[in-house]
C-alpha cells in the first residue's frame, strides 16, 4: 500500500496505537522500535487483543506469522489463527510511515498551524500561545513534551473537524530534527523562541544549534503566505531570517525598535508583572499614543517577558482582542515544573527542574539574583548532553553563583565534583534528601534548577 491507500484504511479505523498494551477494538497497531524495544514482536498480540490491522517493518515477523498460519491451517485455506497475516501490513520503515500518515491527516485540514521551537521557552511559549488563542478559537496543542518525531505525529492525529488552529511544539537534539518535524507538521507560520548552548553533544557546536533551529525558517520561507514571529532583539535569529520572510516582530527595547509589539518588565516580586503595547512608535495610525496594557502574571522570571510577548504577537496576528490577551496571560498558572512558585509550610520554592542547559541556567540564576526577596537558597543540579565543554559550562555556573552571593548554595551531581568552590556538593538527589531531612531548611526562597535526569523534582515535597 502507498500512503494514500494506508490513509483510506486509517479513515475506516481512525485510531492508531503504538503500545501493544493498549489496543482499542478496531484500531491500527503501528510497530515502532527503540533501543530497548521492538514493536514488531508484539504485532500479532495486538491483533489478538482487538486491533484490526498491524503495520510492521520486520519481514521476519511477517514470514514467521505466515508460516505459523499455514502450519495451523485446516487444509481448507482457513488460517488457524484467524488469518492474521491478512491483517499484517509490511512497510519499509514504521516510523517514517507514522510520520507520512500524520502528514496526510494534517493535509485534510486547511487551518493555521503554528510551529514552535527554540532552545529554551518553547514549552512555556506553547502553553501561553494556546491560552491566548483559546480565548477565541478551538485549539489543538501539543500535550506535555510530545515534541519529537513520535510526539508530533501523535499530536497531529488528534486533529479533528472542530479544531480551528493548531499549535505544534518541535524539539531537536541533532541536525535535521526540525527539518523532519516541519515536513511532517507543515506549519503555516512559526517561531523560534531563542537559540542557546544546549544538546551540544548532539549538535556539535552552537552553530549547529542555530542551523538546526533555523530549519523551521527554511521550511516557512518555501511556503507561500507563511508568517515568522521573531524576537527582534535576538541577533542570532535576525541573521538567519530568509530574505523573503513575512515577519511579525516583538521587542523589549521600547526606545529603539519600530512598528512591532513591545513590552517591558514592571516588577518581579516575585511574580513577573509587565506592560505591553501593539506598536513601539510614539503615535498609532490615528495619531494617538498607543495604549499600554499591564499584566500581573503567575510566572517567575523576568526572562518570561519574551515568552509573553511572543504569545501576544501571535494572538494579535489571529485577531484576539488585547483585553482577551491580557485576561489569558494573567490567568495562566504553570503546571509543568517550569517557572513555578510553590509556597509550602516552611519555604517558598521556585521550581524549574524539568530541564537545564547553560542558557536557561544563566537566566534562572540571574533572575533569582534580582528577585526582590530575602533568604535565598539555590539547589542547582548538573546539566546533561554538553560533551567536551561540560566542565567549562559547569564552571561558568559556579562563577555565576559566586557573584550572586546567595545565602546558601547546594550543587548536585558529579560534574561539580572537581570544581573548586565553597559551596556544598552532593553526589545525587538521595544525598540531598538526607540533608533536607537532617537540617530541615525553613524561611527560604529556594531556587531548584537542574536537568530532569538529576531528579530534583523529587525535592519540593520535602521542603
Amino acid at each position: 500500500m502507498d500512503i494514500k491507500q494506508l490513509y483510506q484504511l486509517y479513515k475506516q479505523h481512525p485510531c492508531i496505537t503504538t503500545d501493544s498494551r493498549e489496543c482499542p477494538e478496531g484500531s491500527i497497531f503501528l510497530a515502532l522500535k527503540g533501543a530497548s524495544f521492538n514493536g514488531n514482536l508484539f504485532a500479532t498480540q495486538a491483533l489478538e487483543k482487538g486491533c484490526s490491522y498491524a503495520i510492521i517493518d520486520d519481514p521476519k515477523v511477517y514470514e514467521e506469522s505466515m508460516g505459523k498460519e499455514n502450519k495451523e491451517s485446516d487444509g481448507k485455506g482457513n488460517g488457524g489463527n484467524g488469518g492474521i497475516t491478512d491483517r499484517l501490513i509490511l512497510v519499509d520503515d514504521c516510523l517514517q510511515t507514522y510520520k507520512d500518515l500524520a502528514r496526510e491527516h494534517r493535509r485534510q485540514f486547511s487551518i493555521p498551524v503554528i510551529g514552535i521551537t527554540g532552545t529554551n521557552g518553547k514549552t512555556t511559549t506553547k502553553e501561553l500561545v494556546t491560552t491566548v488563542l483559546s480565548e477565541k478559537y478551538h485549539v489543538l496543542a501539543t500535550q506535555g513534551n510530545f515534541n519529537n518525531d513520535v510526539g508530533v505525529p501523535k499530536t497531529l492525529f488528534r486533529l479533528n473537524a472542530d479544531h480551528e488552529i493548531a499549535v505544534i511544539e518541535m524539539g531537536a537534539s541533532h541536525p535535521g530534527d526540525i527539518k523532519t518535524l516541519a515536513e511532517t507538521a507543515e506549519p503555516t507560520c512559526g517561531i523560534i523562541t531563542n537559540v542557546g548552548r544546549a544538546h551540544l553533544q548532539g549538535f556539535g557546536s552552537f552553530k549547529g544549534v542555530v542551523k538546526t533551529k533555523g530549519e523551521l525558517y527554511d521550511f516557512l520561507s518555501r511556503r507561500e503566505g507563511s508568517v515568522i514571529f521573531i524576537n527582534a532583539d535576538n541577533e542570532h535569529l535576525i541573521n538567519i531570517l530568509p530574505d523573503n520572510a513575512w515577519v511579525s516582530p516583538y521587542s523589549t527595547h521600547v526606545e529603539n525598535a519600530a512598528d512591532c509589539v513591545c513590552g517591558e518588565v514592571v516588577s518581579c516580586a516575585p511574580f513577573l508583572c509587565f506592560r505591553w503595547r501593539e506598536t513601539q512608535t510614539d503615535l498609532d495610525e490615528k495619531g494617538e499614543k498607543a495604549q499600554w496594557y499591564e499584566v500581573q502574571t503567575h510566572l517567575i522570571g523576568a526572562y518570561n517577558i519574551d515568552n509573553m510577548l511572543a504569545a501576544i504577537t501571535i494572538g494579535l496576528q489571529f485577531a484576539v482582542e488585547p483585553r482577551q490577551i491580557c485576561h489569558a496571560l494573567a490567568s495562566y498558572v504553570p503546571q509543568n515544573n517550569r517557572s513555578q512558585l510553590t509556597e509550602t509550610a516552611n519555604n517558598h520554592l521556585i521550581v524549574d527542574a524539568y530541564n537545564a542547559n547553560p542558557t536557561s541556567m544563566e537566566a534562572a540564576i540571574n533572575n533569582f539574583r534580582i528577585m526582590e526577596v530575602e533568604n535565598k537558597m539555590a539547589i542547582i543540579g548538573q546539566m546533561g548532553e554538553l560533551g567536551e565543554v561540560s566542565r567549562e559550562e559547569h564552571g561558568k555556573v559556579v562563577n555565576m553563583l559566586r557573584k550572586s552571593q546567595f545565602d546558601k548554595v547546594w550543587l548536585v551531581g558529579d560534574e561539580y565534583k572537581d570544581i573548586k568552590c565553597h559551596f556544598r556538593k552532593f553526589h545525587d538527589v538521595e544525598e540531598v534528601k538526607a540533608a533536607i531531612a537532617e537540617e530541615q531548611p525553613q524561611g527560604y526562597y529556594i531556587l531548584i534548577k537542574g536537568s530532569n535526569a538529576v531528579k530534583l523534582f523529587q525535592l519540593p515535597e520535602l521542603l
